[in-house]
């Protein structure tokens, strides 16, 4: 079936390339550029549209690109919260936004859904040193507007790869850092051959050995483009993907002295052996690749109308290796072993907990643009199919196992088909109107044992309506103001099935915003409130595989401002602040309490700080020299949503420095490229993330139940630093 499915989309490459063979030459770039424009202008807004949202190009990217994943070059974004399991940005990385974790935050690329189906996470760790190959992405806060995929409850966040480059070209980076980081790329393009025809491509390798103790990365990934381009054509076939092994560091510390004094002490992989002594496995891995086919038409018929076609296929494989000391036979099917007299039923062993699955994607959609109207109307479908498996490679005491017996076995399968048509609508030079309609069908079927070996059978349909509308009223040149309201409903995850959560989410999010542009000043601020109903909100728990999990918190909300800003201080000075203030309640939350289920009132949610601020100042002393302060401020917030003192993350402020060096005089290249970052230049001992759980203990006092709190932290790198050139042919 994959190799049926990439042969068709070759196929369907060449005959669309023979069939516009009599259509005239490209005329110029900007015209190529509108073309790569289509892609993703069904989940894209335009710069007035009521929609808040912030975009970066690839010169932004660029400065700072230097092995760290996708979640830190957000990270000084409004309302934008970053941290990293092994404490400095490479390997298993995260982003929150508006206090939203990334299973909530959509994300997709070229228009394609990159989030998990079924844990609705996006593990950037599967596309290390992606943004080498992006040529722009933008953030929307909220619900935004309609895109493909799970539902956005914090944000959406789309990206556009690699546009056709009309000149060939070649690019070699190296970086190196702290904790013997150092990433190593290579990138090329033909250029247009004949005016038509490209093909670009990238080699990439980051390791690194992780802020945590033995928390290493080994990750590889690659990026393949052929495209064909016309006047009124463009179309790509894309191949990228990635391979990744990290050590697992997702325990982090709760214990306050070695958080003091052992910051960087890891636990996962420890064992005892016969003699007692403590030691850690030395493949205590995730090790997944992913790949993903992708095939992209974009077809201009006039100066009216345009369509998108994109087919896409995801295959993902890999598992996560652990050493378990005196488990029992009957988990894993083993039976007792008798010798003499004795009846051996615990065995130490390694484990394998496999993920194998692959995900089909179809999207089409027609645009019809003139100077007062833009609509927009399409579908997509998806079909998803991941199988869940473990397996005993190695034990003691095998009893009667096999090589390759499965210990448990479940799939998963998830259909979704989406409809949409959304409009912008000129009235006058004044008032311009957006109306977005969204019907969302999903089907989401469970089999099989999972892997705490429940037996678990689910198959629910879901019909989503997703309305949005909004107005934009431009003052004068210089003042714009917009109103925007958006409906969004979301369906649980595979992890909230197994907790035994089966309702839908709501939300209706208003947004009102102004945005001031002058010469020298620009500022973007709005206002928000979202309004939830049954959000599953982190309860601060762990699952046994690290996975955070979730809670259904009733009604909640979260209503904030959102300021950020460029301001032209000096000719050769600019700064860009941005601060977002926020109140995140649960609305009468339950909780059990000492064995009784009390009502807290408004408690605070989960991971959710009410104050984000960060800054970029930077001083220009030439055009190809820039030195850039890059400050970010996170208030104090809750692991958990019963505003316990045990569940408290403090408040951080760092500092990192960025220094970009351009050289475009050699005779031999076109340019080098020298960039610098140190990170949390103050040393600043902090944890951007962690975990909080309760338990009810009565045996300590016979008769009387006392619920006991507990936390764990990650504490993330002190000062550190990443160096590298890249150099462009």
């Amino acid at each position: 079936m994959k190799k049926l499915l990439i042969t068709t989309l070759l196929s369907a490459f060449a005959f669309s390339l023979s069939a516009q063979d009599t259509l005239p030459r490209p005329q110029d770039s900007t015209k190529v550029e509108a073309l790569e424009e289509v892609l993703v202008r069904s989940v894209r807004v335009e710069a007035d549209s009521p929609i808040t949202h912030s975009n970066l190009n690839k010169k932004d990217l660029e400065k700072r690109n230097l092995g760290q994943d996708v979640p830190y070059m957000l990270n000084h974004l409004p309302s934008v919260v970053t941290t990293s399991d092994a404490g400095a940005g490479v390997g298993y990385t995260y982003i929150r936004v508006r206090g939203s974790d990334a299973s909530r935050v959509n994300v997709t690329l070229n228009g394609i859904p990159f989030n998990d189906s079924e844990s609705q996470g996006s593990f950037w760790v599967n596309l290390p040193d992606f943004t080498s190959s992006v040529q722009s992405l933008q953030l929307q806060r909220g619900v935004g507007t309609s895109t493909n995929g799970s539902g956005a409850f914090g944000a959406s966040l789309n990206l556009l790869s690699d546009a056709v480059s009309n000149e060939a070209y070649g690019e070699i980076a190296n970086s190196f850092g702290s904790f013997n980081t150092h990433k190593h790329n290579l990138k090329f393009s033909t250029g247009l051959l004949s005016d038509h025809f490209e093909i670009a491509g990238r080699l990439s390798t980051i390791q690194s050995d992780g802020y945590i103790d033995r928390a290493t990365s080994d990750l590889k990934s690659y990026f393949l483009q052929g495209a064909y381009v016309d006047e009124n054509t463009l179309i790509k076939t894309l191949i990228f993907g990635g391979r990744e092994e990290t050590y697992q560091s997702w325990n982090g510390l709760e214990d306050p002295e070695k958080l003091e004094n052992d910051r960087t002490y890891n636990s996962v992989g420890m064992y005892t052996d016969e003699d007692g002594n403590i030691k850690f496995y030395d493949n205590e891995v995730d090790n997944y690749a992913q790949d993903h086919y992708q095939f992209l038409w974009n077809q201009r018929f006039n100066n009216n109308w345009s369509s998108n076609v994109s087919l896409n296929y995801t295959y993902g494989r890999g598992y996560f290796e652990q050493y378990r000391e005196d488990e029992d036979f009957e988990t894993y099917g083993f039976e007792p072993i008798t010798i003499g007299e004795e009846t051996i039923n615990t065995t130490d062993l390694i484990r394998r907990r496999w993920l194998d699955n692959d995900f089909y994607a179809a999207n089409a959609n027609v645009n019809y643009k003139d100077d007062e109207l833009d609509i927009n109307t399409g579908a997509f479908f998806s079909y998803y199919t991941g199988d869940h498996y473990g397996e005993v490679i190695w034990a003691r005491f095998a009893s009667n196992s096999e090589i390759r017996d499965r210990y448990y076995d479940g799939n998963g399968e998830k259909t979704e088909f989406t409809v949409f048509s959304k409009a912008t609508y000129k009235i006058d030079e004044k008032w311009s109107v957006f109306g977005d309609l969204q019907g969302r069908f999903v089907n989401y079927n469970i089999s099989g044992i999972t892997s705490d070996l429940i037996d678990l059978t689910i198959d629910e349909d879901y019909s989503f309506f997703n309305p949005k509308a909004g107005a934009s009223f431009k003052l004068n040149p210089k003042n714009q103001f917009y109103f925007s309201y958006g409906k969004a409903h979301r369906e649980p995850s595979r992890n909230d099935y197994e907790q035994n959560i089966t309702t839908a989410e709501k939300l209706d999010d208003y947004e009102m915003g102004w945005r001031f542009a002058s010469d020298n000043v620009k500022v973007n601020s709005n206002i928000y409130y979202m309004d939830y109903k049954d959000q599953l909100v982190l309860s601060g728990e762990l699952n046994d595989v690290g996975a955070a999990l979730r809670t259904s918190s009733g009604k909640s909300y979260r209503l904030g401002l959102e300021i950020d800003g460029e301001v032209q201080l000096l000719t050769k000075l600019r700064t860009m602040p941005n601060i977002a203030l926020s109140t995140n309640k649960n609305v009468d939350f339950i909780a059990s309490i000492d064995g009784a289920l009390v009502n807290l009132g408004n408690t605070n949610i989960s991971f959710s700080p009410s104050v984000v601020a960060g800054n970029m100042l930077e001083y220009s002393f030439t055009p190809n020299f820039q030195v850039g302060l890059l400050s970010k401020y996170v208030g104090e917030q809750f692991m958990g949503n019963i505003d316990s003192e045990v569940s408290k993350l403090d408040s951080f402020f760092i500092n990192d420095l960025n220094i970009v060096y351009r050289v475009n005089t050699l005779p031999w290249v076109k340019e080098v490229l020298f960039s610098t970052l140190v990170n949390n230049i103050f040393n600043v001992e902090y944890e951007s993330n962690g975990y909080f759980y309760t338990f009810d203990d009565d045996f300590s006092n016979p008769g009387t139940v006392t619920t006991i709190e507990g936390a764990g932290f990650y504490p993330q790198a002190t000062i550190n630093f990443l160096v590298g050139a890249t150099v462009k042919f």
